[in-house]
């Protein structure tokens, strides 16, 4: 179903499956995003699980990349594209680990979303800033 909440899951799953692992911090993240943010508020969380598998079946096809951020552009509108690319780098700092192919994928949903490097650059900066992992002694 085309909705700006599948849009966003699918940003999120996206991600999460740019390095060909979803890893329990991430899927932590998403699930806490979907219960936590506003944007969210009028969601049906039964339906992540759905939406999820969706997603990794769309990735699975031909060229499901781009069909894949197709259907993010197509599902979110302009007003929530910074809150989607917000929700792309929290699932992406959450694992504390910065793969060479999570950041193609950012590059790819950042030109996708028509978002200027400005704005990304703040909201990467914003999530690295969240996600900061204390030092060890």
């Amino acid at each position: 179903m085309l909705s700006h909440h599948s849009g966003l899951v699918y940003v999120m799953v996206l991600v999460s499956a740019s390095d060909g692992e979803m890893t329990d911090a991430e899927l932590k993240t998403i699930g806490e995003i979907v219960g936590f943010l506003p944007i969210f508020s009028d969601y049906d969380p039964s339906l992540l699980i759905q939406t999820t598998a969706a997603c990794a079946e769309l990735l699975d096809s031909d060229d499901g990349m781009n069909r894949a951020l197709d259907f993010i552009k197509a599902a979110i509108p302009a007003n929530l594209r910074e809150t989607a690319y917000a929700l792309a780098c929290d699932v992406a700092a959450s694992d504390g680990e910065g793969h060479p192919e999570t950041r193609r994928l950012m590059e790819m949903l950042r030109h996708r979303l028509d978002l200027d490097r400005l704005t990304a650059a703040a909201i990467e900066r914003g999530a690295s800033a969240r996600f900061v992992r204390p030092l060890s002694h």
